[in-house]
């Protein structure tokens, strides 16, 4: 989820909490499946501390 908490704050400056980039995480661990296909995730969520958005955004592993 952390990857894709990055790819929406690399391709659309979005800030997405991980439960709210789950949707997007699923389709990119299954991207090769659903190549070529037409498809829609909702973003949803951006409650995050900025101390562990910012560990995310590193991509270091943040403390539980």
């Amino acid at each position: 989820m952390a990857e894709a908490m990055r790819i929406y704050f690399d391709d659309t400056h979005q800030v997405v909490e991980g439960a709210g980039a789950a949707p997007l995480a699923a389709l990119w661990k299954d991207r090769q499946t659903m190549a070529g296909k037409r498809v829609a995730v909702v973003l949803s969520g951006g409650n995050i501390e900025r101390s562990r958005y910012l560990q995310v955004l590193r991509g270091e592993t943040p403390a539980a």
